[in-house]
């Protein structure tokens, strides 16, 4: 018998959120019904709200869920009803690079998460009236009160762990913590750059902080932010509205390191002329990830001789996590208090969904999320 919740909506690209009452497909066995109590919204949520992104429309979106086991399918093993448990993507499980530990270079990574809005054989999640909807978004699509979700989405967490503060793990945190600790990986004396002081990026700011990296610099062109990220371990801030006209990006940042540019790049505002600056930056034997996501299409000229010399250039998703592993650990450094994604959080009830998009579009929020 199919469950009845309610969901918050986009009808048509560039439309705003409107709730409505939707039916949810019975869990598979290898599924899990979970009661939502809260859910982040990443920039990936407008963006296919908007239409950026081929996304099946109508649909309902959300994919940093959190909340409590209701019902489980047959061959569930790794939760039980009653836990409480993380939401973040899910991936196939079976490929090379999920058997290999990088479930998130998933060879089904997009239809799964991203594209398909339904289950890998065509199947739809969620209806309205009968007639079927965008679903599935991250083996989730957490904007509802309740969720059918991918087994291979969840982890299970302390029950006595704060839904409304973790929630942001499943994405835009790991994806900045999994950018330091899993790719760039410090050395004691390292410099890092940080181009947008948003999530992702104090996120990856947090994270250096608790590496053998000495200097960490953090980019963007809101003074507030940059002052946030000065809180939160940067030893360095450029606020890119100072640059005069010839002053480019990558000069400021040579001039920050006496020429020597930086160890470690980490670009997550998805800006062309950023993501060229700061590949401009890089030390001998630099490496610049790429998290920012721009338009299809959009290329950036690299000097390949500039990369000769040991320079790597390398794009990342969702911080190439393995999730039973790293959002346990995230979620004891956030107990610990030497993660404080509380700095970065800006809670708002469900119904006020279209106020934490506006709110977040206006960068007056960094992390909205929604409490149900």
């Amino acid at each position: 018998m199919p469950l009845t919740t309610t969901a918050a909506l986009v009808e048509t690209a560039g439309a705003s959120f409107c709730l409505a009452e939707v039916e949810l497909d019975d869990p598979r066995p290898d599924e899990v019904i979970v009661r939502v109590t809260a859910a982040g919204i990443c920039h990936t949520d407008l963006g296919v709200a908007a239409g950026a992104l081929p996304f099946p429309l109508p649909g309902v979106l959300g994919h940093e869920g959190a909340g409590i086991v209701e019902a489980v399918g047959a061959a569930v093993t790794r939760v039980q009803p009653g836990d409480h448990v993380l939401l973040s993507f899910t991936s196939c499980g079976r490929c090379a690079n999920c058997r290999d530990g990088h479930p998130a270079y998933c060879l089904t990574w997009l239809p799964l998460n991203l594209l398909g809005g339904a289950r890998a054989d065509g199947s739809v999640t969620i209806r309205r009236d009968g007639a079927a909807l965008g679903g599935h978004f991250f083996g989730q699509s957490s904007f509802a009160r309740l969720a059918v979700v991918d087994e291979r989405s969840l982890v299970r967490v302390p029950e006595g762990a704060p839904l409304d503060l973790l929630a942001p793990l499943g994405c835009g945190v790991q994806t900045g913590v999994g950018a330091v600790i899993n790719v760039l990986r410090p050395q004691p004396g390292a410099t890092i750059v940080v181009t947008g002081a948003g999530a992702v990026g104090l996120s990856a700011v947090m994270a250096a902080r608790l590496t053998p990296a000495t200097r960490i610099i953090a980019v963007d062109r809101v003074a507030d932010r940059l002052a946030l990220a000065r809180e939160l371990g940067a030893t360095d801030t450029l606020n890119t509205s100072d640059l005069g006209s010839g002053a480019g990006l990558a000069a400021s940042l040579a001039d920050l390191t006496g020429g020597r540019g930086a160890d470690g790049v980490i670009e997550t505002t998805g800006n062309a002329q950023v993501l060229a600056d700061a590949i401009g930056a890089l030390a001998v034997r630099g490496c610049a990830v790429v998290v920012g996501a721009p338009a299809f299409g959009t290329q950036v000229p690299v000097d390949v001789n500039f990369l000769l010399p040991g320079r790597t250039i390398t794009g990342l998703t969702l911080g190439d996590s393995e999730t039973e592993t790293l959002l346990p650990t995230l979620v004891d450094l956030v107990a610990a208090g030497r993660l404080p994604v509380e700095r970065l959080v800006r809670h708002y009830k469900f119904e006020d969904i279209n106020t934490a998009v506006a709110d977040m579009a206006a960068g007056t929020a960094i992390k909205p999320v929604l409490t149900f």
